[in-house]
């Protein structure tokens, strides 16, 4: 979307929490109005409702106000009041009178817009003739959230909806989320036996059933079996460590809150469950004398990270306090950096196909007007950025600036796969790192025998093994490609007489390797098809009579195709679509 259409839709969007914020004045005189942004997915507005208890079978007759309204909205007329006028205006909202003291501290001009009867404090922007322009729209669900996002404020009802210039683009919209509900992750890890989570266990932490672990395992392997033939060593670190690593390391100081305390019943030393690898695998590095000729040195680790993030931010796969990433770290000379970056681009890219995604990159800077998050010389990372820069258009990855997104100590290359719905989600992540070295005063001895600081270069290709399942779940609605699939052929016999001849067949299957389940139940033809379509198994292949006597298969796919093949043929077709990665 060009920036200009951005810009119209987000001002139709504004204009539709205006519009909603009306409603329900007009419908619950008593609820107090907070603030109504437009956001990604459209808009919202939160408010204070009081006692008064509303549900999502409110939202329609909110949506019939709005559009009674919207009829005598021919504009938003702009009114520039003092602060004592304002005041008065909303001397009722607690809300407003904090945000108009907060505006008029820092000097800005109070402005109150209004379209028809409907006033509210705005800074603006919003579209003209919303009567003839905001037509398109739709309320689509409640949450709560915290005023201001504070937990320690009054929770707020929040009204969500979306608004779009055409009915076509708001029905195609309407049609992706409910696609979505069918996909979400946490139904289909239910449906499939994936995973689940414990009260007992602890929210964010989820337990993998042994098909889960199967395409946990499955997925990770992929990764390192690319990554060993680029020279990539596996290591060993421990998920606990002391709070001097994470002050060297600087994570301490930037990145406490967010780390998991351990208490030693025997010590008082200060211990965290470790969040990254990164400050561990510094301490591998410093272990020996390196010289230049060790480097790049490759260091990749699956270990477990903790992450104590805020209850109502965990969600599902998406967002968990317990997860592994395939994380790696090179350690190498500065000449070296941009041979191992389009290395590292290059794997990216062969598993981002393997997978049918479509990518583009976001170029993760710092956030100028915050320099206090980040460690290091300023010039180092302008050095930094620039040369990101020049990678991805040396490999030509179409990119885009995300300010503030950079991590603490450099700027990152973060990939942001597009899913079968058109949604992006980021995975994978390249970062060059000067700051770690010079903090854990790293060296290597150069070929005319001084000591220099080798970079560090972060990459991850799939991200965590959580949120990589969660996105592929979504992304193939849990049919998972036959490499991927837990049980990739169901063994179907039509009556007891055959069930000896499928058990048979299920060694010999198993034993070239292929992961197979017979249907051992008294249910019908018909009620095991349907129970392996609901399993989302690659395969099913049906075993009658013939098939017995004539010691064939007849497997069938998902799409309904069926195919008649001898044992070994059933194994060679089978093992070549897996080896393909298809």
């Amino acid at each position: 979307m060009s920036d200009n259409k951005q810009v119209e839709l987000d001002k139709l969007r504004h204009s539709a929490a205006h519009l909603l914020a009306a409603a329900v004045s007009e419908l619950y005189p008593d609820a107090k109005r907070t603030i109504g942004p437009a956001i990604e997915s459209g808009f919202y507005y939160d408010f204070d409702f009081g006692d008064t208890k509303i549900t999502d079978a409110d939202l329609p007759k909110i949506e019939k106000k709005m559009r009674q309204l919207i009829t005598t909205w021919k504009n938003f007329e702009r009114h520039e009041l003092s602060v004592d006028d304002v005041k008065t205006e909303f001397s009722h909202n607690e809300y407003k009178l904090e945000l108009i003291n907060e505006f008029s501290s820092e000097g800005q001009t109070l402005t109150v817009y209004q379209s028809g009867d409907f006033r509210d404090l705005c800074r603006g922007g919003h579209i003209d003739e919303p009567n003839k322009v905001l037509k398109f729209f739709k309320l689509t669900k409640l949450a709560g959230a915290y005023w201001r996002g504070d937990e320690k404020n009054k929770m707020l009802t929040r009204i969500y909806g979306t608004a779009f210039a055409t009915q076509e683009e708001l029905d195609h919209y309407l049609w992706l989320q409910e696609e979505a509900k069918k996909r979400d992750h946490r139904k289909l890890g239910r449906e499939l036996d994936l995973f689940s989570f414990s009260d007992y266990v602890g929210s964010g932490m989820p337990l993998y059933s042994p098909k889960g672990a199967l395409v946990r395992r499955l997925l990770n392997g992929y990764v390192e079996e690319l990554q060993s033939r680029q020279g990539y060593l596996q290591v060993h670190t421990p998920q606990i460590a002391k709070a001097e690593l994470f002050k060297k390391s600087g994570h301490y100081d930037k990145y406490k809150e967010d780390m998991f305390r351990v208490v030693s019943n025997y010590s008082d030393e200060e211990f965290f469950l470790k969040p990254m690898n990164c400050p561990q695998h510094t301490q591998i590095y410093a272990s020996q004398a390196r010289s230049y000729r060790d480097l790049p040195l490759r260091l990749t680790d699956f270990a477990m990270l903790y992450r104590d993030e805020k209850p109502g931010e965990l969600n599902g796969l998406a967002r968990v306090r317990s997860f592994s990433t395939d994380d790696a770290h090179i350690f190498c000379r500065e000449d070296q950096v941009d041979a191992e970056v389009d290395m590292a681009v290059a794997l990216t890219k062969e598993i981002m196909e393997a997978f049918g995604f479509k990518y583009r990159y976001r170029l993760s800077t710092r956030d100028p007007q915050h320099p206090e998050k980040y460690l290091g010389d300023p010039k180092v990372w302008d050095k930094l950025e620039k040369w990101a820069v020049t990678i991805m258009e040396r490999n030509n990855i179409p990119y885009y600036e995300g300010p503030g997104e950079a991590a603490f100590y450099g700027p990152k290359m973060d990939l942001m796969a597009t899913d079968a719905l058109g949604r992006e989600w980021q995975l994978s992540t390249v970062q060059i790192d000067m700051v770690q070295p010079e903090r854990f005063e790293l060296e290597y001895t150069a070929e005319d025998g001084t000591k220099k600081r080798p970079v560090m270069i972060h990459r991850a290709i799939l991200g965590s093994s959580e949120r990589a399942m969660m996105v592929l779940l979504e992304h193939y609605s849990g049919a998972f490609p036959l490499w991927l699939s837990p049980v990739q052929l169901m063994l179907l016999p039509i009556s007891e007489t055959e069930l000896s001849y499928a058990q048979e067949i299920a060694k010999s299957l198993s034993r070239a390797g292929l992961r197979v389940e017979v249907d051992e139940s008294n249910r019908t033809l018909g009620k095991k098809m349907v129970r392996a379509r609901e399993l989302k198994i690659p395969y099913m292949a049906i075993l009658g009579k013939a098939e017995a006597e004539n010691k064939t298969i007849t497997i069938k796919n998902r799409a309904g195709e069926q195919i008649t093949l001898t044992l070994d043929e059933t194994i060679a077709k089978l093992t070549q679509e897996v080896l393909s990665k298809v």
